[in-house]
């Protein structure tokens, strides 16, 4: 069935799957409900078609590339029904004979996703504070409100490794609420302090001095040093801010390539067995097209060669890297350095050399990074996400859209009709993209958007009664800007342009 699916036109496959959604849909809310029987008479209806659908989403998935988006498969209708009760009853009966949508993931959209996630978070945290307190009673001594949240005190000066002994020596703690103190500063986090520490903690780490990460230029995106060290405790540290960030709502700013939310979910579920290997998965030479190009491109022509490649390439199942300086050989296999590279044997050689890049050469750093993320994101919600779903959970998504803002942004103290908010939007919506996510870093903490597009970030303009002669001022807790009435268009941009790039840190010195 899934091989005729597969032969199907692509135009008539879109159709197919969407009369299945909307048939979904109508069942689950019929806008004329005396047209349709009863439900307890039609039980069967919506689980046949989901399952009519996961044969049109497994012939999806055959094809490379796939015939439609995975995106087309979400129903959005399931965001309007009861998902914790689906998410409980898929815990309660897994595969069973009792029907959950949870049981076909494909067909929930990220944003419903989002929310199982966040709700299952917060029953953990809940679950964890209430512990904590019944300790703490029970052993007669007095409940303090510090101890229900995971409280992290840093100094700006030693950031890394502040953030690596707090988390560290407070790993029990890591599914509590999040709360950040920077020594020697003010602030209260409301989760303004928060998000700070996540993005200067993420820039730090990602530079290329620091050595964890390889920034690779052609792509874009960051890949796991190969280089051995005698403590991957950081790459747990990143590993666990991932989970923290997914965990707490918040949005990072970091470019991994696709393969690395594949590693992530390789299992998806941390195995029992210590002895299993995780982070391993199957890759292909699309994966390492997404890290390394030139070097994938490379491999690609060596596949399709037509001479001899024995004679005209001379290699042999070995690889060399650089590691401080030193030229170190691999053999991709037993005896490699012996074993020539053949017109017979190529595509074998292709394989083991990506998987050694992109499992084998950085197991240990990944394992670290891997188990470092589910010590805070144990979740069976985890199940239902595709690498692509993580992605966006951790990153939110970098597509702008400043009209869509506008359209969503609340007012306290103005009317989107005044004139001071028109000069703003005026101003704004003729910034480059690079103005345009310092205000958003500048006013939300994040330059990202997350996962329910800007109208989920419930961002608010309140009119400043102080004098023009002022910045604007932001609570990023709030996803809240100040705005004074500047008494022109000219004055309105100097002030913001200057407020939103100079942006660091919470008060003034």
């Amino acid at each position: 069935l899934q091989h005729i699916c597969f032969r199907i036109s692509q135009k008539r496959f879109k159709q197919l799957v969407d009369r299945l959604l909307q048939f979904i849909s109508l069942r689950l809310f019929p806008a004329k409900p005396e047209e349709f029987p009863p439900m307890v008479k039609c039980t069967w209806w919506i689980p046949s078609a989901t399952k009519v659908l996961a044969l049109f989403n497994a012939a999806n998935s055959l094809n490379s590339p796939s015939i439609i988006s995975y995106t087309d498969f979400y129903n959005s209708t399931l965001d309007h029904i009861d998902l914790m009760e689906e998410y409980h009853n898929w815990q309660c009966y897994g595969n069973s004979h009792r029907f959950s949508f949870c049981q076909y993931p494909f067909i929930i959209s990220i944003a419903a996703k989002k929310v199982i996630i966040q709700r299952d978070s917060e029953q953990q945290m809940i679950s964890i504070a209430r512990q904590s307190l019944v300790d703490k009673v029970s052993r007669r001594q007095k409940p303090d409100m510090n101890m229900l949240f995971l409280n992290v005190k840093v100094r700006r000066t030693h950031l890394v490794s502040d953030s690596l002994d707090e988390l560290a020596r407070k790993r029990a703690d890591l599914k509590k609420k999040l709360k950040v103190t920077f020594v020697g500063e003010a602030g209260l986090d409301m989760g303004g302090l928060t998000k700070e520490w996540f993005l200067l903690l993420i820039r730090q780490i990602f530079h290329p001095d620091y050595g964890m990460f390889t920034y690779h230029k052609d792509s874009h995106c960051h890949w796991f040093s190969s280089f051995k060290c005698d403590n991957y405790s950081e790459f747990r540290l990143v590993g666990a801010l991932m989970g923290l960030a997914v965990y707490n709502s918040i949005t990072l700013d970091i470019r991994f390539p696709p393969c690395c939310y594949k590693k992530l979910l390789s299992p998806p579920i941390v195995p029992c067995d210590h002895n299993t290997l995780v982070g391993i998965c199957d890759v292909t030479l699309d994966d390492l097209f997404q890290i390394m190009p030139e070097l994938a491109h490379g491999l690609s022509e060596l596949l399709s060669y037509e001479g001899n490649v024995e004679e005209d390439f001379y290699s042999t199942f070995q690889v060399f890297q650089e590691e401080f300086g030193v030229i170190k050989s691999y053999n991709l296999k037993p005896n490699g350095d012996k074993i020539p590279v053949t017109n017979q044997n190529r595509k074998e050689y292709v394989q083991l050399y990506v998987d050694f890049l992109l499992n084998k050469s950085i197991y240990k750093q990944f394992a670290a990074f891997y188990y470092g993320f589910h010590s805070v994101c144990a979740s069976y919600a985890l199940l239902l996400l595709r690498p692509e779903e993580v992605e966006i959970l951790v990153c939110g998504s970098p597509e702008l859209d400043m009209s869509a803002l506008q359209r969503s942004t609340q007012y306290e103290g103005y009317q989107k009709t005044d004139l001071t908010i028109r000069y703003f939007w005026d101003v704004v919506l003729g910034f480059s993209l690079d103005l345009q996510k310092k205000l958003l870093h500048f006013a939300t903490g994040s330059d990202r958007v997350p996962v329910g597009g800007m109208a989920d970030l419930n961002f608010k303009i309140s009119k400043s009664e102080t004098s023009t002669n002022w910045l604007p001022v932001a609570h990023t807790c709030f996803n809240q800007l100040c705005l004074p009435p500047y008494k022109n268009k000219k004055e309105l941009k100097q002030k913001l342009i200057i407020g939103i790039s100079n942006a660091e840190g919470f008060g003034l010195e």
